[in-house]
Order: C-alpha cells, then sequence, then structure tokens
C-alpha cells in the first residue's frame, strides 16, 4: 500500500510539472490550478486518503504528499508570474466603455443541487456513489429484491413493462422481461454481486411508476437510496448516519424517529420520520402539529436479498434507506407542486 502510494505522488508530481512547464497562457495556468488545488483535486484525494493508513505509514508518506504539493505549487507560481511578467499593456488595450455581448447563464435544477448536496455530505463519510441502468431485468428489479412474481408488492408498483422480450440464450427459450426500473434498489444487488463487504454507497437515480400526477405524485421522480453492509451492522448505525445526514442537509440538528412498517426487502422494516425543519418538533401547520416530518422507509437488508447477491445466509447484516428527492427538495425549498420539477417552465428554474 505504501509502495503503492509514494509511486501515485511522483507520478502525479511529475504530469503536473510538465503540464506546468507547457503552459502557455495564464488561462492554461488558472485552468492547472483548479485541477491540481481545487476543491477535489487529487492532492486533497490523497491528503485525506492519509486517515487510512498506520501511524508509520502517514510518518512516511505524509511528508512526501506535502513535499510533492509544495513543489508543484511553487512551479505553478513561478510560471504564473513569468507569464503576468509578458503581459503587454498596449497590445493587449480595450476599450472598456465599450458594450459588451450579454450571455445568458444557465440555472441547475433544484433537484440537481439537492442530488449534489446529498452526494457531498455521504461521500465525506465515507461512502462511495453506485449507480445502475435505468432499462432493468425483472430478475434485478422484483426477484432479487425478495419480490418474486407473486408477491402483492408488484401490483402496488403498477410498473412500465417494455414491450419486447429478449432472449437470454439464442439456443434457449427463456425470455428474460425488461422494465423501466421503479426503484434504486436493483442497484444494490448488482453492487454486492461485484464487491465483498464491508461497503457503503448511495444511490441517486431515475425511477418510473405508473401513477396519476398531482401536486405530490409524478411518474418519474427521483430516489435516494444508502446500503451499508458487513459484520454486526445495526439499526443504531442507522440512526447515526440518518441523524448525521439530515442535520447537515438542512443545517440544523434533527432527531430521526422510527415506525414500524412492511418493504419486502428489508425485516425488520420501518418508516423514519424527522423532527420538523420549520418548527423544531414543537408542533406547527407544516407538521400537522405533530412536530414530525415524514421522510422515506428504511431496515435492516433481507437475507433474501444478500443470497441472491451471492453471499451465504447470515453472512453478513446490513441497512438500507432510501426517500424521493423531490420530496427532500420540497421540504428544503418550499415547493407545493411535485409537478413543477418536470414542466420545463424556466421561471421556476430560475429561481434557484
Amino acid at each position: 500500500m505504501m509502495g503503492y502510494m509514494k509511486d501515485t505522488i511522483t507520478q502525479l508530481k511529475n504530469t503536473a510539472l510538465e503540464a506546468i512547464a507547457a503552459a502557455n497562457s495564464l488561462k492554461e495556468t488558472e485552468e492547472l490550478r483548479i485541477i491540481y488545488f481545487g476543491k477535489k483535486s487529487p492532492f486533497t484525494d490523497i491528503l485525506k486518503s492519509l486517515k487510512n493508513l498506520s501511524t508509520e505509514e502517514k510518518r512516511k508518506i505524509g511528508p512526501l504528499a506535502n513535499s510533492a504539493k509544495i513543489e508543484v505549487q511553487e512551479a505553478l507560481k513561478a510560471k504564473t508570474e513569468a507569464l503576468e511578467s509578458q503581459f503587454d499593456a498596449e497590445s493587449e488595450w480595450i476599450d472598456v466603455t465599450a458594450p459588451g455581448d450579454k450571455k445568458n447563464s444557465g440555472h441547475l435544477s433544484p433537484l440537481t443541487i439537492v442530488q449534489r448536496d446529498i452526494e457531498e455530505i455521504f461521500t465525506s463519510m465515507g461512502f462511495e456513489i453506485a449507480d445502475g441502468p435505468e432499462v432493468e431485468t425483472e430478475f434485478y428489479n422484483f426477484d432479487a429484491v425478495n419480490v418474486p412474481a407473486d408477491h402483492p408488492a408488484r401490483d402496488m408498483q403498477d410498473t412500465f413493462w417494455a414491450k419486447n422480450a429478449v432472449s437470454k440464450d439464442s439456443s434457449e427459450k427463456e425470455c428474460e422481461q425488461f422494465v423501466l426500473r421503479t426503484h434504486t434498489s436493483s442497484v444494490q444487488v448488482r453492487y454486492m454481486e461485484l464487491h465483498t463487504p464491508p461497503y457503503r454507497i448511495i444511490i441517486p437515480g431515475r425511477v418510473f411508476r405508473q401513477e396519476a400526477t398531482d401536486a405530490s405524485h409524478e411518474h418519474t421522480f427521483h430516489q435516494f437510496e444508502a446500503l451499508v453492509v458487513g459484520d454486526d451492522v445495526s439499526v443504531a448505525n442507522f440512526l447515526s448516519v440518518a441523524e448525521t445526514f439530515f442535520s447537515q442537509f438542512f443545517g440544523k440538528k434533527l432527531k430521526i424517529r422510527l415506525r414500524p412498517s412492511y418493504f419486502p426487502f428489508v425485516e425488520p422494516g420501518f418508516e423514519f420520520d424527522i423532527s420538523c425543519t420549520n418548527c423544531g418538533g414543537k408542533g406547527c401547520s407544516s407538521c400537522q402539529q405533530t412536530g414530525w416530518l415524514e421522510i422515506g422507509g428504511a431496515g435492516m437488508v433481507h437475507q433474501n436479498v444478500l443470497v441472491a447477491a451471492g453471499y451465504e445466509r447470515d453472512q453478513y447484516t446490513g441497512f438500507a434507506w432510501g426517500f424521493g428527492m423531490e420530496r427532500l427538495a420540497m421540504m428544503k425549498y418550499k415547493i407545493d407542486d411535485v409537478r413543477h420539477f418536470h414542466s420545463g417552465d424556466i421561471r421556476f428554474t430560475k429561481q434557484f
């Protein structure tokens, strides 16, 4: 591990120095500054990863990483000063009184803002971001998450099925049905098949259900899920992660409340609420005087789901939880109609 990190730091330093030496404009040096010293720069990632090393490894890798970072910073500063000294004010003169061309700037959707906030908070807690196909097989969307063909939960989701079935094997008569995914839980199984616990992942993405559209329902919406699997993972771990996330997301200390519920892919399952973001749990019109806001569902991953992913029964434990991102955006930005998100009305988007 230590040898690998040494090689990575050396290679990163040499690549940066070569790029700086080849830069011919202040624009290029600024771009290099952002790449190597911006918010999500490789040097920052390396320094963050030091926490996973032993004390002895930190003593050796830490100074090496800092030395490489300082050397690149000094080279970049020297290059910038050299280019600035070549600036010819006479040849670069412009008429600052001349009217400029107005450039229209775009606006991020509140859903994009919320998703980025979610991802930033969870990656800071050591979670990875996973993704999967929106057109899913029947196995991953239903069977692998403990919803067999005769399960009533299939009827509850009013699914969009693909018109044609695709053969698994040209030599076989079996055909696999495809469906627009009804949840992002299918990605959990796909990820589990390729990884060995322990791991922590989040899965943001678009899902589809055949629903009547109104102010609080939409046939196309976005879900967010979190999955933690390992040895001796418990509900207490879920409560800690959930309280940390929601408190950071809303910028205030919030509490979590659990209520027993049923979801086929978890056992036990529960609905979870957060203390009202408006009144702090005292009771107001937003929370109907209860002091709580309903957020989503959660539970301990059903052993059938772990078995479907290729693990031995009772070998690992884990928790999974999720909610609709539109609902979270509506709560944070006081949006009263879910249809605004997909209306295409730029007057709505310009507010963010």
